[in-house]
């Protein structure tokens, strides 16, 4: 019997933004994933030569004129698999475009997922890289997950996911730029789709102590503030209609 591991029914989606440097050992190396044959690269308006070391590994690529952030990013190479895809409803696995070489340790996220005992899986690193920051972003998102839906996250923020096509459906619209993980395990949860952690060995570049890294993480606080609210005005919105009007 065949191993249905080695069947094509994955395709991995790469948002990208300036990672020449680091981006052709990645798409390499998701290629290599058992049952990955289509890897699908989004350069989001990169002013290096992201897209051409990508399409050069093997990658192919969508190209925003201009950045629009990782949400739009990941609704792009959604869009370009079912385009693509020949083989019916592939699941997707989302990695980090600065991975390199541990791209390829993403195989135990697509495996639940294949075998229909999850709906999405995230990454869960074991090895942590060091941070630059103090953990205030994970801390908003992984209270605001749990405030919201009940469901307890290790690492809420991590990106590496693999979703079958049904959920990934589910779960839009995409909250905005890096709100996007803590709007989805939210929305995921709250449907009663499967979410869960697997821990993976993989690794990226850890975030900075400079002023951009702090203009990033500023960034990242403020999309994951958005989403968490954006989902707690629903649930109060719904509250208030079960209660009725006030006499």
């Amino acid at each position: 019997m065949s191993d249905p591991s080695a069947q094509p029914d994955t395709a991995v989606i790469i948002p990208a933004k300036d990672e020449a440097d680091r981006i052709g050992a990645t798409v390499t190396a998701a290629l290599a994933i058992p049952g990955v044959d289509l890897v699908v690269v989004v350069d989001d308006g990169s002013a290096d030569t992201t897209g051409r070391v990508a399409k050069a590994a093997g990658a192919r690529v969508v190209r925003h004129s201009r950045n629009r952030g990782k949400a739009a990013a990941m609704e792009s190479g959604a869009e370009a698999v079912r385009l693509l895809d020949e083989q019916g409803a592939r699941h997707l696995l989302f990695l980090d475009a600065d991975l390199a070489e541990t791209a390829g340790s993403a195989a135990p996220l697509v495996e639940p997922v294949r075998a229909g005992s999850a709906d999405m899986t995230i990454a869960r690193f074991a090895t942590r890289v060091k941070l630059g920051g103090h953990g205030f972003v994970v801390r908003l998102a992984r209270e605001g997950i749990r405030r919201a839906s009940g469901w307890e996250a290790g690492q809420p923020l991590n990106g590496q996911r693999c979703l079958t096509r049904a959920a990934f459906e589910a779960a839009r619209p995409l909250a905005h730029g890096f709100g996007v993980e803590t709007g989805m395990t939210i929305d995921l949860v709250r449907k009663g789709f499967r979410v869960m952690e697997v821990e993976v060995e993989m690794s990226h570049r850890a975030t900075g102590t400079d002023w951009r890294a702090q203009i990033h993480r500023a960034r990242q606080f403020r999309d994951v503030a958005l989403a968490i609210a954006a989902r707690e005005r629903v649930v109060a919105d719904i509250a208030s209609a079960v209660r009725g009007p006030r006499r």
